[in-house]
């Protein structure tokens, strides 16, 4: 199943299912221009970016949030992983939740496993000042949210890395292509690519040069870190 991007900075080259918003809030129903949206409220707990500095030549810059991956070529390619067996018990326990999740067709099932406070799951690189759950409910193309959760579904039954990220420390992200050189990927890694995105997302990646589709991040000790897309 393959869900085409539908990103600002992209151009692509087939229709959407979704247009699907990084980092800001969808505009209410019935509007079709896309406002400047207003400084967000995070919840609380949520996080949020500071503006980028530039680094000094030579130095590795490093990621704004979690979800961003750093990007430094003589980092080492971290080993591609499908056995969920290889996982700590408490995040093999919650990628379970959140696939037996999706597979309701309910988004409200998420709810639970999206937690509160200093635990929150980080939907979007700002905060949200929108209930979680309406915030996945208006990024899915359809009314009920089930694009959303076929999406999320199809990620977390993708292979997945090992990563650790400044003071994020070790956390497992699905899928692979987000840690992966997108030019590296193989005739076997890009059909399971195809899965997820179109052939023409992943000609639009290549040229962004990152894989920048959904991806979600389950920490060792069970913590369910992020579901967002975007770079």
């Amino acid at each position: 199943m393959a869900f085409a991007l539908a990103f600002p900075l992209l151009s692509t080259s087939a229709f959407a299912l979704s247009e699907i918003k990084t980092g800001e809030n969808p505009p209410p129903d019935g509007t079709s221009e896309q406002p400047q949206p207003p400084s967000p409220i995070p919840l609380p707990g949520a996080v949020t970016v500071e503006p980028e500095t530039s680094v000094p030549d030579g130095e590795a810059e490093q990621p704004a949030s979690p979800g961003h991956i750093n990007k430094d070529e003589n980092r080492p390619t971290p080993e591609i992983l499908y056995d969920t067996e290889l996982l700590p018990v408490p995040a093999q326990r919650m990628r379970e939740l959140i696939i037996e999740a999706c597979k309701t067709g309910d988004i409200e099932a998420l709810r639970p496993l999206i937690g509160v406070g200093a635990d929150i799951t980080q939907l979007a690189f700002g905060g949200i000042e929108d209930d979680p759950i309406n915030y996945l409910r208006q990024l899915s193309g359809d009314e009920g949210g089930q694009e959303i959760l076929a999406i999320l579904l199809e990620i977390m039954e993708s292979g997945f890395v090992k990563v650790s990220e400044g003071d994020t420390g070790d956390m497992y992200v699905w899928p692979y292509f987000f840690a992966v050189p997108i030019e590296s990927l193989n005739p076997q890694q890009r059909v399971e690519l195809f899965k997820v995105v179109t052939a023409g997302d992943y000609e639009d990646m290549r040229a962004y040069g990152s894989y920048i589709f959904y991806r979600s991040a389950i920490s060792p000790e069970g913590r369910w870190i992020f579901f967002l897309a975007g770079d």
